[in-house]
């Protein structure tokens, strides 16, 4: 039992997690890049694609013969080379089908093979399939010892592991994979220019890649466009990395008064389906003004997509912005690697020449082995029968005095020093051929074999022999298959300039801004549609400012922060009426404790002014052309804050203003007082404070009335003129009486018209008209309003509600009694004689 443990001990093995990571990656690694996603630089295939090649070609199914189901063919392949599932075969051979991802395609489908709208290829059991005829140039020789040869998954039978391609493949077709730390990216190029190109190479070995940029300009992608980009393409081919501009081509055509862009051709590689989606996309979200419709009109004669102008809309502005934002221009990256010597390898555009050249003079020298050996073989046979028939009589003599068929040939090798080649074809050969076996037939097969073998010798013997045989091999493929290049290479890259005012739908709308930040622009028709109705808000929030505005214009919204936010009108959010609209936040970015607290509607940035007042006394004008800005992703500073100021009111300025505070003083003066400063200057002092705070600064040119709201849910009118115009940085007048027992404090002032409605924010919105305030003396505490719990006051906006005059009661003699209805201290009576004294 202890032997058993000790010896079950000893087989046992430790090992690190990253020890036996590392070697079973390195392996997968090592698979997925040589089997599987990365081509061979000499045929320029992958795996699955030389599989698919070989076994349809194994199984006689080319160009010549009728067409097979595919379901035969991927089943056949995956049982003989390829066990990796009949979905990764079947793909991998329609791809090898479709014109628009192969500039050659090697096979020729029956039916439904895709399209370029990313329409998948039928059912394998519908679809039928055979080799091109261009593949019997990948495939011709492999009968003659060109290629090595492995054993298939099962080891029942050889594949190759390299097909004879008789030009440079990768280059032509290209290829795109992804392995564990590889990639590979390579554009198709143009048959005849890449044959070209190679004979070139040819002649002369140490050529320039400028010699052969002047064959191979770039790539040459079987759906045409623009390669933009010549120094791209000169580091792809020099190095294997470059970045090229692929555009489509388009055409503007103007026929019976309708503007059209016609795209005829688009970039490699683009879904065209999805492609005409983006371009309608942007049509609907109204991105760019301009474009009535798109259509996608392809047919059998070729693509073409449609896209129709309205009427003197800016043709170059709408296709830059649709090259910008669409992929009828898309950036394409050349990653040429390959395997090269069993390895992945970055591999210049001279590399692959080279690998390409090397690999052909290798076929070609085998090739001519293989015929040599046959040719001798034919030559020594004839030969013999030549010898054979000379002494014909001899010869039959002997073999029918012979035992059997061995014993004839051996009877024929000692007798006349035939060779066992020449005796095997002599006891083999038909009695009937003898009736017209010429001797002299046979003597001119034998010069010809000659000749023949002289031939195939003399390539082997020299090199520029080998080198004619290959350049021949390529012309011929290039008469028959070449093709005129299809894209057209442009040096320099377009630059797309667009002028991002030119792309704003242009437009009247109505712009919404609410006091907890929400906005929203609404179409005059969902405005209109309304009928009155209040906008959507959330609940107890409201409008703070609701304009008439041009898609054209700019929002300012001034924060409590002393920032305020540039909003260009088309950038904020498109809704209906009656929906919340956006937090601001969602556009431009504030700090959660920052709080909008005016808004400012811009058509033009003139010689106006913005005043600003904060809650410790400062006030402030700006120039409204200083808030103009290029770049408006942030908040920016309207005004310099000390401590833990404020601001608490925003305005476009006016000749007037007054400023109330907290604990009911008043101050009434010319702006003129307060000079202009900058957006990042601090302000003077606008109004002097004792343990007070500023609560409004009502800007006003002409005003009869100062209403008042106060904290104990009080309200009033009082005539400005019981105020006296002072100037700046004064404490002001009192606006209400200071009761000390149970002191009024003012929540709010307004100096709106007569026409105005106030909103008290409570546990629900009330609406007052400004006309039901009872008109009283400055030092009246008020009436009540009739809502406790008063949260907050505002302006309603009312945006079609007409002026109308209203007709104002004489304000009454107020007496004492009338000052307040509450039963007053003797203390509150003297002080109220003494400040009425």
């Amino acid at each position: 039992m202890e032997n058993n443990n000790n010896e079950l001990m000893n087989r046992i093995h430790e090992y690190s997690l990253e020890e036996i990571m590392g070697e079973r990656f390195a392996r997968y690694a090592k698979s997925i890049i040589q089997d599987r996603a990365i081509p061979d630089v000499r045929d320029g295939l992958k795996p699955v694609q030389r599989r698919i090649l070989y076994g349809m070609y194994h199984d006689h199914n080319t160009y010549d013969k009728p067409y097979r189901k595919c379901a035969k063919t991927v089943g056949m392949v995956m049982g003989n080379y390829h066990p990796h599932g009949d979905s990764s075969i079947y793909d991998a051979m329609i791809r090898m089908s479709q014109w628009w991802k192969q500039s050659t395609p090697y096979i020729d489908v029956h039916g439904n093979n895709g399209s370029m709208d990313g329409d998948s290829a039928a059912a394998m059991r519908y679809t039928e399939c055979r080799l091109a005829k261009i593949s019997n140039e990948l495939l011709k020789d492999i009968d003659k010892n060109t290629v090595s040869w492995a054993p298939n998954f099962d080891d029942t039978e050889l594949e190759p592991t390299v097909l004879p391609v008789k030009y440079p493949n990768l280059l032509v077709n290209g290829a795109n994979g992804i392995s564990a730390g590889y990639a590979t990216n390579i554009p198709p190029h143009n048959l005849g220019e890449v044959i070209d190109a190679t004979i070139k190479r040819l002649d002369n070995p140490n050529c320039r890649l400028e010699t052969i940029m002047d064959i191979i300009p770039g790539p040459d992608f079987p759906t045409g466009g623009i390669v933009e980009g010549k120094q791209g393409i000169i580091d792809a081919f020099k190095t294997g990395r470059g970045k090229v501009v692929v555009r489509s081509k388009v055409d503007y055509v103007k026929e019976k008064g309708k503007e059209q862009l016609i795209v005829s051709e688009i970039p490699f590689d683009v879904n065209k389906a999805m492609l005409v989606k983006r371009i309608d996309d942007i049509r609907i979200d109204k991105k760019i003004d301009g474009i009535q419709e798109v259509r996608d009109e392809s047919d059998r004669e070729g693509l073409r997509i449609a896209i129709d102008l309205k009427k003197g809309a800016n043709k170059d502005l709408v296709l830059n912005y649709l090259y910008k934002n669409s992929d009828l221009q898309i950036s394409y990256a050349y990653n040429m690697v390959a395997i090269k010597d069993k390895c992945p390898k970055e591999l210049g555009i001279l590399e692959i020449l080279d690998a390409s050249i090397e690999y052909q003079r290798e076929i070609i020298e085998k090739r001519t082995r293989f015929d040599l050996e046959a040719f001798k073989n034919d030559m020594h046979i004839a030969e013999g029968l030549i010898k054979a028939i000379s002494i014909l009589d001899e010869v039959i003599k002997l073999i029918r005095s012979s035992k059997d068929k061995g014993d004839a040939k051996d009877n024929l090798v000692k007798k006349f020093n035939f060779t066992e080649k020449q005796a095997e074809a002599i006891v083999t050969l038909q009695l009937y051929r003898l009736t017209n076996t010429d001797i002299v037939t046979l003597e001119e097969k034998v010069k010809n074999l000659q000749i023949i073998i002289n031939s195939l010798q003399a390539i082997l013997d020299d090199p520029e022999k080998l080198k004619d045989v290959m350049k021949t091999e390529l012309k011929k493929i290039k008469t028959e298959y070449a093709v005129p290049r299809r894209t057209v290479i442009k040096d320099e890259i377009t630059e797309i300039k667009i002028d991002t005012t030119d792309l704003i739908v242009k437009e009247d709308v109505m712009v919404v801004v609410t006091h907890e930040g929400y906005v929203k622009q609404v179409s005059i028709r969902s405005y209109s549609s309304a009928q009155n109705e209040e906008t959507g808000v959330k609940d107890l929030d409201y409008p703070i400012g609701i304009y008439e505005m041009n898609t054209m214009d700019t929002l300012l919204l001034f924060t409590n922060m002393g920032n305020y936010l540039y909003v260009p009108v088309h950038i904020i959010p498109d809704m209906k009426w009656k929906e919340l609209g956006k937090h601001i936040s969602n556009i431009i970015k504030i700090n959660p404790d920052e709080k909008i607290i005016a808004s400012i509607p811009v058509k033009d940035f003139d010689d106006r002014q913005v005043a600003l007042f904060t809650k410790n006394g400062a006030g402030k004008t700006t120039a409204l052309s200083e808030f103009k800005v290029a770049r408006y992703s942030k908040p920016m500073m309207a005004m310099k804050l000390k401590g833990n100021d404020q601001v608490v009111s925003v305005g476009l300025n006016k000749k007037y203003v007054f400023i109330s505070t907290v604990h009911g003083y008043g101050l009434w003066f010319n702006m003129s007082d307060i000079p202009l400063s900058g957006t990042h200057s601090g302000g003077v002092k606008a109004i002097s404070l004792k343990n007070d705070e500023v609560v409004d600064a009502n800007l006003f040119d002409e005003a009869e009335y100062l209403t008042v709201i106060t904290d104990k849910a009080t309200y009033k009118r009082t005539k400005l003129s019981n105020f006296e115009i002072a100037t700046r940085a004064h404490r002001g007048l009192q606006l209400v009486r200071d009761v000390k027992t149970n002191p009024y404090y003012i929540m709010h002032t307004y100096t709106e018209s007569n026409r105005a409605e106030i909103g008290i924010v409570s546990d629900k919105i009330d609406y007052i008209k400004i006309t039901e305030a009872p008109i009283m003396d400055r030092y009246s505490t008020g009436s009540s309003i009739g809502i406790s719990n008063i949260i907050d006051t505002f302006i309603k906006y009312d945006m079609n509600k007409k002026e109308e005059k209203v007709v104002e009661e004489e304000p009454k003699e107020v007496s004492l009694s009338d000052v307040d209805e509450r039963i007053m201290t003797i203390d509150d009576f003297l002080d109220d004689v003494e400040k009425w004294e």
